[in-house]
């Protein structure tokens, strides 16, 4: 399968054009006309994850976080993501990348946080284009039944598999409207408490947020990573029926807990 009919099928859903001005989403190393027989999927490109690929003989990687964020000045194994960009190239390994465009997609990397504790019917949080039934930032919707805070925590733990969680309670006894935000989304709190959410789900959140939602908003914040992993289940889902795919086992948060 030629690499351009892979990427044709993830940009069917989640457009370049979606992705935030800062990002680098798209094909990182490759040749769009070159085939490709094996996909390996992570959430980072890591050496590990490179090595993985050799080792599987993998023709691409497709990943959520992009290789290449800044301009790479030199190929000369300086840093990780040289070393790991050169390694690609002299393997024949392409690399492509969906970020904040997969991050702006209804059943991207926010609706799928939902899914996971088992919110079905949600929408966009903030919507950022014209297509504002399915592009946005965020998504809010109803738990099922009404839960309280520490029911909410275990599900949240148990589900994504978070090894920690940090919290602050917001003001009702109770919660079943939530919204979330895959990845770094603090900035979305107070849109949430707008929109009437009983509480908000993202990561990398700092001290000043907490402090702004407590007694407002119950505001959880997880691993980035943690949040945003299972968009390796999306690749696979779009992609298993028309290629052989693999989810990779080296693709890790590199945060450990002490």
């Amino acid at each position: 399968m030629l690499l351009q009919h892979i990427i044709d099928i993830i940009e069917s859903v989640a457009p370049l054009r979606w992705q935030e001005e800062w990002d680098n989403s798209g094909l990182q190393v490759g040749n769009r006309n070159a085939d490709v027989n094996k996909v390996l999927l992570a959430t980072d490109v890591t050496e590990s994850v490179v090595s993985e690929a050799i080792a599987l003989k993998c023709d691409l990687i497709i990943s959520h976080h992009p290789l290449i964020f800044h301009p790479l000045k030199q190929l000369c194994g300086q840093t990780p993501q040289a070393r790991c960009a050169e390694t690609a190239i002299k393997n024949n390994i392409a690399i492509y990348s969906s970020h904040t465009a997969m991050d702006s997609w209804l059943n991207g990397v926010s609706g799928r946080m939902a899914e996971k504790i088992g919110i079905n019917d949600y929408h966009i949080l903030q919507p950022t284009g014209q297509d504002e039934l399915i592009h946005g930032l965020g998504v809010i919707g109803q738990l099922p039944r009404p839960i309280t805070l520490t029911e909410l925590l275990q599900l949240v733990k148990t589900a994504f598999e978070a090894p920690v969680l940090r919290y602050v309670p917001g003001a009702k006894d109770t919660i079943q409207n939530i919204a979330l935000c895959g990845g770094a989304g603090a900035e979305f709190a107070q849109e949430a408490i707008k929109q009437g959410a009983d509480a908000f789900i993202t990561a990398d959140v700092k001290y000043h947020d907490f402090l702004d939602c407590a007694g407002n908003i119950a505001l959880i914040d997880m691993d980035h990573w943690v949040s945003e992993h299972f968009t390796r289940d999306i690749f696979n889902e779009l992609l298993s029926k028309h290629i052989t795919t693999i989810i990779s086992q080296q693709d890790k948060s590199p945060i450990r807990i002490y």
